[in-house]
């Protein structure tokens, strides 16, 4: 089918540039992968990926009851013991990132 309409959008910047660099590595012009979402999403009548916050969101302490609080407590426990710990500051690196913050 012969393309004859347009679609305009606005996006962030880089954003733009961070998926033009991704698809032209790929070999996939911007406007084919545009399609190929607006096919997916007509195939499978409505957005053709999950949409759900991420599941590490952090949760208040005070919102926990005291065994909750316990074994939230316990298991940091265990991870330090084990070595599976990362400083703050590479946490809220990733905070960022992730958030978009």
């Amino acid at each position: 089918m012969q393309k004859t309409s347009n679609v305009f959008a606005r996006v962030e910047p880089e954003l733009k540039l961070q998926a033009e660099s991704i698809l032209s590595q790929l070999g996939i012009p911007m406007s084919n992968a545009i399609n190929i979402f607006l096919k997916q999403v007509v195939l499978q009548r409505g957005i053709p990926f999950d949409m759900k916050l991420p599941a590490t969101t952090p949760i208040a302490v005070g919102s926990l009851d005291d065994d909750a609080l316990d074994t939230d407590l316990e298991k940091g426990f265990a991870d330090m013991k084990s070595g599976r710990v990362r400083l703050a500051k590479d946490v809220f690196v990733d905070m960022r990132r992730d958030y978009n913050l």
